[in-house]
């Protein structure tokens, strides 16, 4: 009877030191909290820096800096990856309010049409292009959504429905970062060499960079006119953020269905995840007029914390000596995607005005 008895009794122990062991998301959590924290100090430092862009940056140091990096990669992990999925979907529910139906028929339908060009020759011309360079994983596809949608946040979108690694959807975060950042610099320099007017120039803003964020510190150099047409142009980028997921939950629905002969268990992701469906009730909710300023504004501050959280968690799994296999690769694809969204929305926007 001691005999049997001894085995059923080791494992047991074995789980519950195992458990005693597991890195509790609270830590993780705590770290996130604090890199939003600093993320917004450097913002109020230096304004022209989001705080998306920041947090992203700081997560990145979080992960390689001596001091850090081991409790990013080892008690914080837990946490971190849960800001990097929970608190993204919340992010991207709250984005919906920054969008109105109103407003996205004011633009005109051939503006509409522009902006649905654009991000179909982005997001197709991105995708094959990074698949023929023979990029790792879901990296074409992560990389596509992010430049042709809405960055990051759209990124954190489609990787919920594909499962993709969280190594591939950070390494995407980081390089659509990079490239939404450097646009803040450079293409205000554009503006009069490319003749394009204040408003000319808030489309081009709205139409090819990435993050809404980003657009803003680019466009409010050209002035107020330019402001306004460059965000309700981005956010009618971000209103096709819905669409995309639910096609690609469809094509992944088909795919598991496929190959349920072989695999029973197969996940089958729903048609429109639930975070879309709160993204699209709260774009409904915006267009009713019924929410006020004070609780939009509130929104806004509670999506910004929130995506700010999301991305120093996904900025903390970017391992920079992983990336030296494919960084040429990744670097290259983001460039060409980079010229073909702003060569695309500059031929629009100058048949459109």
């Amino acid at each position: 009877m001691a005999v049997t008895g001894a085995p059923t009794g080791a494992p047991a122990a074995t789980i519950a030191a195992s458990r005693r062991r597991m890195p509790a998301p609270a830590y993780g959590l705590g770290l996130a909290a604090c890199g939003v924290a600093a993320a917004w100090a450097v913002h109020r430092v230096v304004p022209a820096v989001p705080l998306l862009t920041a947090a992203v940056v700081l997560g990145i140091g979080a992960a390689h800096l001596p001091g850090t990096r081991g409790l990013v990669r080892g008690r914080g992990r837990a946490g971190l990856s849960l800001a990097g999925k929970r608190l993204m979907r919340l992010g991207i529910v709250l984005l919906g309010l920054k969008l109105s139906l109103n407003d996205v028929l004011g633009l005109g339908w051939a503006t509409v049409a522009m902006v649905f060009c654009v991000v179909a020759a982005t997001f197709g011309g991105t995708w094959w292009l990074g698949r023929r360079m023979g990029l790792r994983g879901d990296q074409p596809l992560l990389i596509a959504t992010g430049y042709s949608i809405c960055g990051a946040s759209a990124i954190g979108a489609v990787s919920e429905v594909s499962d993709s690694d969280e190594r591939d959807v950070a390494t995407s975060v980081a390089l659509v970062t990079l490239c939404g950042t450097l646009a803040i610099a450079v293409l205000p320099l554009l503006q009069q060499p490319l003749g394009l007017g204040d408003a000319q120039f808030g489309r081009w803003v709205g139409a090819s960079v990435h993050d809404v964020g980003q657009v803003v510190a680019a466009a409010q150099t050209a002035g107020p006119a330019a402001l306004k047409e460059a965000v309700l142009v981005k956010l009618m980028r971000v209103a096709l953020l819905a669409p995309l997921v639910a096609a690609l939950a469809v094509s992944v629905r088909a795919r598991a269905g496929a190959r349920r002969t072989t695999t029973v268990a197969a996940r089958r992701p729903p048609l429109v995840p639930l975070f879309v469906a709160g993204f699209l009730c709260m774009v409904a909710l915006r267009s009713t007029g019924l929410p006020s300023a004070a609780t939009l504004d509130a929104a806004a501050t509670g999506q910004e914390l929130l995506l700010a959280a999301a991305l120093f968690g996904l900025g903390s799994a970017v391992h920079l000596p992983s990336l030296t296999r494919t960084g040429a690769r990744v670097a290259a694809l983001g460039l060409c995607a980079w010229g073909v969204i702003a060569g695309v929305s500059y031929a629009g926007v100058l048949l459109t005005t």
